[in-house]
């Protein structure tokens, strides 16, 4: 979906890189990279560690775990061989999905970065520097990540709930009556957030009881209508459930930031000193599991000294 004036906005940041598609002055799609993971399109030498039943097989990649569904004939536990990266590692609470991998005869390559992925899409890119106006945040990024992390999602009518579970996403719509035009939004919001947080696979949405069929069918077409293909979706049942079906090539923001929280935590603390004004005081009291993350993560920084010349004082609080 290409809006007219749309741009993302790529920030290089300290332990992730960041993007937002903006329109309008509005977040519409958002991307958060770490660094070290498996991406969609490396191809790289992998050594066969298990054989698993129907064919499958675990994979050590430079010390990175992946899966094969379907170990090549004649390659044997312990053996080496060629793979693609075919889906990045998905965290899931209590069973992480490692990266998928197939067995391919290209040459090795590393897959497309954030940056380079964006660059691909066809809409203009804009790098923003941390001593610029913080163009990023103006369009919403911290309510972005407070969207993503707590699931709370209001719309005018509204609001919903968003949870990832290991079987699929859920939204769960909440308001008060009238049903049907409360039902209309939310799809429109549900839509949207979808997009925002990159979700794929799975997707569930809990409306409100719909009796009337006429009335499920215009808000399953408000789906259509506002959520970029590709997808598949089924009808709103008797019971207000809609499933949909997307591509998954990678985690989606809740997932992503959910997974590690004192991490996404210890990261945006990072974004914020490294936009810090000349100055402004050096001192700063933490969070004590942000401090902890943040004493253990020597490059992090090193790299915010780096970058701004200084050595803040951080403080448990």
């Amino acid at each position: 979906m290409a809006e007219s004036g749309a741009v993302w906005l790529y920030e290089a940041g300290i332990g992730e890189d960041r993007a937002a598609l903006v329109v309008d002055g509005r977040i519409v799609e958002a991307r958060i990279a770490l660094p070290d993971a498996l991406r969609l399109g490396t191809v790289a030498q992998a050594r066969l560690v298990e054989t698993l039943p129907g064919q499958a097989g675990r994979l050590d990649i430079a010390g990175r775990e992946a899966m094969i569904a379907r170990v090549p004939g004649g390659v044997t536990q312990g053996a080496r061989l060629m793979v693609e990266i075919v889906r990045e590692a998905i965290p899931e609470a209590g069973r992480p999905k490692p990266a998928r991998a197939v067995a391919t005869d290209k040459m090795p390559a590393d897959g497309p970065d954030l940056f380079t992925r964006l660059g691909a899409g066809g809409v203009p890119v804009r790098q923003i520097a941390a001593h610029a106006p913080d163009d990023l945040e103006a369009a919403g990024w911290s309510e972005l990540l407070e969207e993503a992390t707590s699931g709370e999602i209001a719309f005018p009518l509204g609001n919903l709930r968003l949870s990832p579970t290991p079987a699929m996403t859920l939204f769960d719509v909440d308001g008060p009556p009238p049903l049907a035009p409360l039902a209309l939004a939310a799809a429109t919001a549900v839509a949207h957030a979808v997009r925002r947080h990159g979700i794929g696979g799975s997707i569930g949405i809990d409306f409100p009881t719909l009796p009337d069929k006429a009335t499920r069918q215009v808000v399953a077409e408000a789906i259509d209508a506002a959520l970029p293909q590709p997808f598949e979706r089924t009808a709103v049942n008797g019971f207000g459930f809609l499933q949909i079906v997307r591509p998954r090539p990678r985690a989606s923001l809740p997932e992503l930031l959910r997974a590690d929280p004192v991490g996404a935590a210890a990261r945006a603390t990072l974004r914020r000193l490294e936009r810090e004004p000349p100055g402004a005081p050096r001192r700063h009291r933490l969070p004590p599991a942000v401090y902890d993350r943040l004493m253990a993560e020597h490059a992090w920084m090193a790299a915010l000294s780096r970058r701004t010349g200084l050595i803040p004082q951080l403080e448990r609080a």
